[in-house]
């Protein structure tokens, strides 16, 4: 026990002497002995403290209090501790403090407990968080132990749940804060649903109101206290807004509660007097207490409420006491409460409602003074708004407001019955009957639906609802009402009865009353009307007239009574001014006055002002009574649709004029003039087919003579032939023109839309190839020309159409001797002079003179050069007549243009009539016209772009800056860039015209003529197949009257099938090209070039006697032309078409004839130097000639001869394999011994010289077999197993070489099976080999079976096997039914009749 009070003592002594290590050590030597002792715990804790131990010092003291909780001095030591560590323990300083203080408490130590409070506090407001701070106030309120021993030395209560309150406040804003900011980001998240589920979380969990409530107990300060009676309700009205519909209840009650409380008390807080004003579910506005509402007023003079009240308080239908008096002071006046007069409670309830939009109770009341001022519009805008609201108030209450929810409803339907009738009706009935379910006996409700059922023409039912709300409130209004139903019901003279006893009733004085004395009067004078329908009776001015004319002097401003007074002066008085006059009255003061509309439109109409037809029919129609509401008795008015249709067709409104009389059909379907009006608005927006339909339908209404009158009849069969030719239908259109000329055969403009759609006949039938029906159609527009121009003869679209149907001929030259020119001379000549057609005559030497030269012919044949002149005489006289229409002149101009520049194209090259210099001034003409139509109309891209064309080779510069002009008038245009493309391919910068040509393309991929400039730039830079690809495409997207793409793509096809071998047998590639040259032939019959490359096709495809004949055609068009020119060209043209003459002669086996021509060409070409402009061409056909020549010679039995074009053929073509196969050949059929062994060495040197030669390798192994030259045979078997495997050995060579070998391999007994063996194994795919083999074997069918069906595969497209291969392959198989298949094929082959015996 000593050594443990020595061990205390000295660790005391080394505390006081700060020698902290050894107080460490003399503590713990204390601890074990005694591990319970609390000094030594204490001691060591302090040391460890000094030490800075923290962590090791704290767990001593926790120690140290389980020993002896009570004693404060281990909990000073751990408040000391903790304090030192800047609030990283401030909760366990909290503990111990509370601990230190509870114990101080116990020994009523007040003062060192205040301290320790004191103290903690402040240390948790410097160091500590809001919540820990928040934690160390409440140690000082009333809910903690400490406050009743520290009361009075503690703030009071209510100072500290103020800054809890704070704390609490700032910690849930950045709460909801920071969760939306987080929740808002998550997938599928709404702002207004995330921050109502934030708000509600936070709310709900926390006790910011029982805090509220606290202080409201514990203040003595009555602002305080209010002020924090105003946050608890807010509180408790916040939370009620994010609460669901279920668990609102008890929060309303609180809220209510509390709002009443405050409201009770006079204070003035918004919140609360709202609440209780408009919680409040009131039928009716006497319900509120009036005390309370003057209050509000009082206590809110600047709300927008507040404003509203005070206005209806004053207003003639508050049902409130007015005040006794109201002294008009200026104070009074300056806060509102003044006696207002009607406009200023107007404009101050404007103000009010404006300032509380989201006034339930303003929007009512509001509504309410507007339906008593028969302000519709406004009444019906502020019920929907008080509707609106009313909802979102039950959704924030979950009150439901039934009572309300009616008010507001029969509001907004008895104005709904008066606004825009009967437009509304539908939607005022619904509210109304919805009422009269809960209320039936609703007099509102019910005069409403009689009102409505009056409208819809029901009578008797509106007098039954009228008759149930009459009882209800005997008010004369509704006593009136029902006497006019009665009278609409038939029973006029009942209903005037009933109207003349309502007159008496009524108070003269009374400004209401005038205008229902009014309007009674009007109805009387309408019940007279209708008592006595005679003509006298109606014009006695002492009857209906004198009724209209009191009512009017009742109120000036009743527009019925204007419109019964017009309908009187316009059909009984005979006064047409007066009668305009009260109709347009009758409809400035009410838009529902439709037969004073309706009256007025048609006499705008008629008078042509159309701009007064539009507001007159507009007006009417967003009356809203044009349409009658579902269910209704009362037809709908179709007129003022049918008016606006009519006005946007004159104003070139198409897409709305469709809508109009879409909108005047669905009223009135079976109105003959709305579909005529529909389909012209459908016509003229290009709606083809609906018009079509349009039409149709009107045409079905034409067999009802009593609603249609038969002279408007022919105008719908002229717009449905309009249409039919916009669709391309020019058969119907023509037959619909002709039927309506059957019946008004004087109707001009139903002639020119004839003939014009003749000429876009003819020119359709150009692009779809059917040239013969082209010019019948051209033809008969010549017929009905005459005929316009016998009689109008200055018109321009006559004398375009006879000069598009002359210049049709140019695009049909085969057919220019089918051109009437007698016809068309004569009725070019209808008074003509020369004025008519002398503009240009200096230039083009077109004009009057030539029409006298064309007129006397004398019988010679028509050419196409009489065609082009008259088209151009044509459209001159067109410019002349147009003369005074800017437009029209300058598409005159144009049309000149391009018939001059068509002239130039046509006469160019036609060297036999010497017209260079003619085309020339053809060409200078075009620019000039072009020039003219640009001043006349500078914005027409079109003309720009021709005037590109034009001078092309005239002047590039000024061509380019055309073209450049057009695209920048319009940049669409695949056109105006392919012609741009055109001009940098002429000048040779290819890179640019690529481009053009691509801008082209994807301007319009239709458009062939792009595709054709790419094609020929492909061509140009040696891209052959690209080209030929282009080429095709072209061909294939283009029309008909395109000659460049059926040309450019028959030469292309024709040089793709010299350049690919192993086409060149394949009919299906020459069908395309056959039908391009064959319309070419049509089109331009003279182009010597093109019929001759249609015999070549001839000659390929085996028709050699249209071959002949069309070469035979060419020599003489070639010769006629040389004859003139003696050009070498022409010279160069003539040998070339002998040479292929003589070819498709030999052919046919007239090798007279052949030889013949083969010399002819020879002799022609023998001069090199000539100035032949292509050497290798004239190679090529001399070559041609030579073998021609020699093979004739050959089958003539001129030996000699046929050897020597041979060798000459060898010598020009530098010992050419082919040609040295020829001349062995026929060396060898000779005979002699030296010829065959010239024959011998001539081929020995070709094999040398051209190892690869098929033929003449083959044709060496044949003469070595004939021969049995053994070492020869060997070497030629060699060279052929060699070529078999080769890749570029097409198909007819390798089944040579397969012969061949055949024939070498048999003279061994199985090495010919072994030949064909190895043929199959090397091409199974080729029929060949599977023949030998099969004819090698007769025992097996299987090598016959797979020849055929290898064979089957081969043929055309798949393959270029012939008919003779297939015909054998089917006669190998030895089978009957094969047999006759081969026969089929080919009945010139001797194996299928074999097989068949």
């Amino acid at each position: 026990m000593s050594t443990t009070k020595v061990a205390l003592k000295a660790a005391k002594a080394a505390l006081d002497a700060h020698q902290y290590d050894e107080a460490v050590k003399h503590a713990e030597k204390v601890l074990e002995i005694d591990p319970k002792n609390y000094h030594a715990h204490v001691f060591l804790g302090l040391a460890l403290d000094k030490q800075d131990k923290v962590d090791e010092s704290e767990k001593v003291y926790s120690r140290a209090t389980d020993i002896k909780p009570k004693d404060p001095l281990v909990w000073q030591g751990l408040i000391a501790l903790y304090e030192k560590q800047a609030g990283k323990k401030l909760n366990e300083y909290r503990t111990a403090a509370i601990r230190l203080a509870e114990i101080f408490m116990g020994l009523d130590d007040k003062t060192r407990c205040q301290t320790v409070v004191d103290k903690y506090v402040g240390y948790a407001k410097m160091h500590g968080t809001r919540t820990q701070y928040k934690e160390a106030l409440e140690v000082m309120l009333p809910t903690s132990s400490l406050y009743d021993f520290l009361e009075g030395r503690v703030p009071n209560p209510a100072y500290t749940y103020t800054k809890v309150v704070e704390i609490v406040e700032a910690e849930e804003k950045e709460r909801i804060y920071k969760e939306i900011g987080e929740r808002r980001t998550r997938l599928g998240a709404k702002i207004a649903q995330v921050t109502a589920e934030v708000k509600r979380e936070v709310l709900e969990g926390s006790n910011l109101e029982h805090l509220y409530n606290c202080i409201i107990d514990w203040t003595g300060d009555d602002e305080l206290r209010r002020l924090y009676e105003e946050k608890l309700l807010q509180r408790a009205y916040d939370t009620l807004l994010v609460l669901p519909y279920q668990r609102k209840l008890e929060k309303r009650e609180q809220v209510q509660k509390l709002a009443q409380g405050l409201v009770i008390l006079k204070h003035p807080f918004a919140l609360a007097w709202r609440i209780v004003l408009e919680w409040k579910d009131a039928e009716k506005v006497e319900e509120w207490d009036s005390g309370l509402l003057r209050e509000y007023t009082e206590l809110f003079p600047d709300d927008g409420l507040s404003k509203v009240l005070r206005a209806y308080l004053q207003s003639e239908i508050s049902p409130f006491p007015k005040p006794d008096k109201i002294a008009d002071t200026e104070e009074n006046q300056e806060d509102g409460s003044s006696l207002m007069n009607t406009d200023d409670r107007l404009l101050l309830m404007t103000e009010g409602v404006e300032e509380s939009s989201t006034s339930v109770m303003s929007q009512r009341l509001v509504g309410e003074y507007f339906l008593y001022l028969e302000e519709y519009s406004s009444a019906v805008d502020a019920a929907k708004k008080a509707r609106d609201l009313i909802a979102l108030e039950t959704e924030i209450s979950g009150l439901p407001f039934r009572d309300t929810r009616d008010a507001v409803n029969l509001i907004l339907g008895t104005a709904l019955v008066q606004h825009e009738a009967p437009r509304n009706h539908p939607e005022a009935r619904a509210l109304f009957e919805d009422i009269l379910l809960r209320k039936p006996q609703d007099t509102s409700a019910l005069i409403g639906v009689g009102l409505i059922l009056e409208e819809e023409e029901d009578y008797q039912g509106a007098a039954d609802f009228l008759d149930r709300a009459l009882k209800r409130s005997p008010d004369v209004k509704i006593k009136a009402e029902k006497a006019w139903c009665t009278a609409l019901n038939g029973d006029n003279e009942a209903g005037l009865h009933e109207l003349e006893s309502c007159v008496k009733e009524m108070n003269a004085s009374d400004v209401r009353t005038k205008e229902l004395k009014s309007q009674t009067l009007y109805r009387i004078g309408v019940c007279l009307w209708n008592l006595d329908t005679s003509k006298s009776a109606r014009k006695d001015r002492n009857g209906a007239y004198a009724r209209f004319l009191s009512s009017l002097q009742a109120n000036l401003n009743y527009a019925p009574a204007y419109t019964s007074l017009g309908i009187y002066y316009a059909d009984y008085a005979r006064d047409k001014k007066r009668a305009r006059k009260c109709f347009q009255k009758a409809f400035e003061l009410s838009a529902s006055e439709v037969e004073a509309a309706e009256r007025l439109a048609r006499a705008f109409a008629d008078q042509a002002e159309w701009d007064l037809v539009e507001v007159v029919a507009q007006r009417v129609v967003e009356s809203g009574r044009v349409r009658p509401p579902p269910g209704s008795k009362r037809k709908g008015l179709s007129w003022p649709f049918a008016a606006l249709g009519v006005v946007q067709l004159n104003n070139q409104d198409y897409a709305k004029s469709i809508v109009s009389f879409q909108s005047a059909l669905r009223i009135s379907p079976e109105d003959f003039h709305c579909w005529v009006g529909l389909g012209e608005g459908y016509h003229n927006s290009g709606r083809y087919i609906a018009a079509t339909r349009a039409f149709e339908q009107a045409q079905k209404l034409d067999s009802n003579v009593d609603r249609v009158n038969p002279d408007d009849t022919w105008f719908s069969n002229y717009m449905l032939a309009n249409v039919r030719r916009e669709l391309g239908d020019f058969g119907k259109a023509i037959a619909g023109y002709e039927a309506v000329l059957a019946s008004r055969p004087n109707e001009f403009g139903v002639s020119i839309a004839l003939l014009q759609t003749h000429v876009e006949s003819a020119w359709r039938s150009i692009e779809l190839g059917f040239f013969g029906r082209a010019v019948s159609s051209a033809i008969e527009s010549f017929r009905i020309a005459e005929n316009i121009a016998g009689h109008r003869a200055k018109t321009f679209n006559l004398w375009k159409a006879v000069g598009d149907a002359c210049a049709m001929f140019f695009w049909v030259q085969a057919y220019v001797p089918d051109f009437p020119a007698e016809e068309v001379y004569s009725m070019l000549e209808l008074g003509a002079n020369s004025e008519m057609y002398g503009l240009l005559a200096d230039v083009d030497d077109i004009g009057y003179a030539t029409l006298m030269e064309l007129s006397n012919t004398n019988g010679k044949p028509t050419s196409i050069t009489s065609c082009m002149s008259s088209a151009i005489l044509a459209h001159k006289r067109a410019v002349h007549v147009c003369a005074n229409d800017i437009y029209a002149k300058a598409v005159a101009w144009f049309n000149l243009g391009w018939t001059e520049y068509k002239a130039h194209v046509c006469l160019t090259g036609d060297l036999r009539t010497g017209s260079r210099k003619k085309s020339v001034k053809y060409l200078r003409a075009s620019v000039r016209c072009f020039k003219r139509a640009i001043e006349l109309e500078a914005s027409n891209s079109e003309f720009w772009n021709a005037l590109g064309i034009v001078t092309t080779q005239l002047n590039p510069k000024v061509s380019q800056h055309a073209f450049i002009r057009s695209l920048y008038l319009n940049d669409k245009s695949a056109r105006a860039w392919t012609n741009l493309g055109t001009l940098y391919l002429l000048q040779s910068d290819y890179q640019l015209a690529n481009d053009a040509f691509t801008r082209a393309q994807s301007a319009d991929p239709d458009y062939a003529h792009a595709w054709l400039g790419q094609a020929i730039l492909a061509l140009l830079l040696g891209e052959a197949k690209e080209a030929q690809s282009l080429f095709t495409h072209a061909f294939e997207i283009s029309d008909s009257s395109s000659l460049i793409a059926k040309r450019q793509y028959s030469l292309s096809t024709f040089d793709h099938l010299l350049s690919s071998q192993a086409s060149t047998n394949q009919l299906f590639d020459l069908i395309q090209p056959l039908f391009a040259l064959h319309q070419l032939k049509s089109q331009a019959s003279s182009d010597v070039i093109l019929q001759h490359l249609s015999s070549l096709f001839a000659e390929r495809i085996g028709n050699y006697p249209q071959a002949i004949a069309v070469l035979t055609s060419v020599c003489n068009s070639v010769e006629a032309e040389y004859e003139v020119t003696e050009s070498p060209e022409a010279l160069a043209h003539f040998a070339q078409a002998k040479a292929d003459l003589a070819r498709v002669q030999l052919a046919v086996l007239d090798f007279a004839a052949a030889a013949e021509n083969a010399e002819t060409c020879l002799d022609l070409s023998a001069d090199e130097d000539s100035g032949t402009p292509d050497p290798l061409a004239r190679r090529k056909y001399r070559l041609s000639a030579h073998l021609t020549a020699g093979l004739a010679y050959h089958y003539t039995g001129e030996i000699d001869q046929a050897i020597t074009m041979f060798r000459t053929a060898l010598e020009e073509t530098k010992a050419n394999p082919d040609t040295v196969c020829v001349l062995a050949q026929v060396l060898w059929a000779k005979g002699g011994k030296e010829e065959r062994d010239v024959a011998r060495e001539q081929l020995f040197d070709c094999v040398e010289k051209h190892p690869g030669h098929v033929g003449s390798i083959t044709l060496l192994g044949v003469i070595a077999l004939l021969d049995d030259d053994k070492d020869t045979i060997e070497a030629v078997a060699a060279d052929l197993q060699t070529l078999r495997v080769a890749e570029e050995v097409d198909s007819q060579q390798r089944r040579k070489i397969e012969q061949v070998l055949r024939g070498i391999a048999a003279s061994t007994d199985h090495a010919e099976t072994a030949e064909a063996r190895t043929a199959v194994m090397l091409t199974p795919f080729q029929p060949h080999g599977w023949s030998q083999l099969a004819d090698l074997i007769n025992e097996e069918t299987h090598p016959a079976d797979m020849a055929l069906l290898t064979a089957v595969a081969t043929v055309p497209p798949r393959g270029s096997l012939n008919t003779e291969a297939l015909s054998e392959a089917y006669a190998g198989t030895t089978r009957l039914a094969d047999a006759q298949r081969a026969i089929m094929l080919a009945p010139w082959m001797a194996r299928g009749w074999k097989m068949l015996v």
